[in-house]
């Protein structure tokens, strides 16, 4: 998928990435592999492999590949590959939009956004998925109806950890256990994406845009979804979770007439165009709800 930045810019995407998810889900040999590299104990062990300090040894070479800019993080020595992964990055490299009626990004990722229909269904890929199958919830898949989706996909070179898009009340988590597969768009092609993902939803009941459903998706050597709080007053900004290593995808579901996202990212999403967004920058406004006035 062809992926640009806010300044209308093509970016460069990791095409190695892509060459070893095509032998893996184009051919038999790669199926069989997948088939074992998809099972959750092979990722927690090599999660496991990735906490050992000789892993370290990975690093120089990681920030080379896919053109890392250290700088924008805070300064300290990695005990191992997987605390480089989840590394923190400097408050004033990520400034957060505090300004109500804007609607912020929760993360760094490559953004699309799809129209959630009458039958709450959308196609990611060629894939058709329902806000209920996702869910497990037939309630939660008629709140959301008419409402927009937004899939934030990130990459193994992206910060991988998000924050909360608004000040409210953040219900608990809810866990649906599941095989780790990839959340690439080249995987789309072979497997429905999310129907066999570990995956972690919760509500923000937040001040400015309704209930948002927040959903972190496991993949492919993600060994972990680290969610900090249960039920909880939370802020805008306030870190939410991390990812461990491995690329990762957050899912967004708006209610009808809550936000309007920016025209540049909608104009890309219709075009199969992902968007690229850094944590805390704006991507939508609030619509203001219409006040009646009395008739006199």
């Amino acid at each position: 998928m062809k992926c640009i930045d806010r300044k209308g810019s093509i970016v460069k995407q990791n095409e190695t990435q892509n060459k070893v998810l095509s032998f893996l889900y184009q051919t038999k040999i790669g199926r069989m592999i997948l088939m074992v590299l998809v099972r959750p104990e092979i990722s927690r062990g090599i999660g496991f492999i990735l906490n050992l300090p000789v892993t370290r040894v990975i690093i120089p070479y990681f920030v080379r590949k896919n053109h890392i800019n250290v700088e924008e993080y805070e300064k300290r020595k990695y005990t191992s590959f997987n605390d480089f992964f989840i590394r923190k990055i400097m408050k004033e490299k990520r400034i957060i939009d505090k300004q109500f009626n804007h609607f912020i990004s929760p993360c760094d990722a490559k953004l699309s956004v799809f129209p959630i229909n009458q039958d709450s269904q959308f196609t990611i890929k060629d894939s058709i998925y329902t806000i209920e199958s996702l869910f497990r919830s037939k309630k939660l898949a008629k709140r959301y109806e008419d409402g927009i989706l937004l899939l934030f996909r990130l990459t193994v070179d992206d910060y991988h950890r998000y924050c909360y898009i608004d000040n409210g009340i953040k219900t608990k988590n809810w866990h649906i256990p599941g095989v780790f597969h990839t959340v690439n768009p080249l995987a789309g092609k072979i497997f429905p994406i999310y129907k066999e993902n570990t995956r972690e939803f919760s509500i923000l009941k937040s001040e400015n845009y309704g209930n948002i459903l927040i959903m972190e998706v496991g993949a492919l050597l993600v060994g972990k979804i680290a969610n900090y709080h249960e039920e909880a007053k939370v802020n805008r900004g306030e870190e939410k979770g991390r990812f461990e290593f491995g690329g990762s995808t957050i899912i967004v579901c708006l209610e009808k007439g809550k936000v309007k996202i920016d025209t540049d990212i909608l104009y890309n999403s219709l075009n199969d165009i992902e968007t690229v967004v850094k944590m805390g920058e704006k991507i939508g406004e609030k619509i203001e709800e219409k006040i009646e006035e009395p008739i006199i």
